[in-house]
């Protein structure tokens, strides 16, 4: 039920951007545009970068319900950080319509050990303050806190 996101997925993966934007964008209207992240032609670009997976988690009819956008990462010759490898969660959303079935679970767990068979040290995202049952979520799956980003609106 999870695989590798593929040019015929693009379809229900923009309305999934789309429902991702939404939670953004009326959260923070004064940082994020009513527009998805990314747009079709990007998309299928995108699936084509070995350290940039895309993974969909499917329904029985192999429609995309859900997503995680991937980047894998090494601090090699980094002056001030250790030389590991990191999968960075760069987005993972669940269709609107399929939150709470654990399908969000699977494809944390999923990337995971695709990070463990990568030589991946850990893996890592950001959540916005405004999205707190993203948070919420990612605390129950065991992540922690490693940074905290912070601002003053001017």
């Amino acid at each position: 039920m999870i695989r590798k996101a593929e040019k015929r997925d693009i379809p229900s993966i923009m309305e999934l951007l789309r429902q991702v934007n939404l939670i953004h964008h009326n959260g923070r209207p004064d940082l994020f545009q009513a527009q998805t992240k990314y747009g079709p032609e990007q998309l299928e670009a995108l699936f084509q970068e070995e350290t940039m997976p895309v993974f969909v988690w499917t329904d029985e009819a192999d429609r995309p319900c859900g997503y995680c956008f991937c980047q894998l990462h090494s601090n090699k010759d980094d002056r001030m950080l250790t030389d590991i490898r990191t999968l960075y969660i760069d987005d993972l959303c669940v269709d609107e319509t399929k939150r709470g079935m654990h399908i969000g679970s699977e494809l944390l767990d999923y990337v995971k050990a695709f990070a463990k068979s990568q030589g991946c040290y850990n893996v890592t995202l950001n959540v916005w303050a405004l999205n707190e049952k993203a948070y919420r979520f990612y605390k129950k799956a065991g992540m922690q806190i490693q940074k905290y980003g912070m601002e003053t609106i001017l």
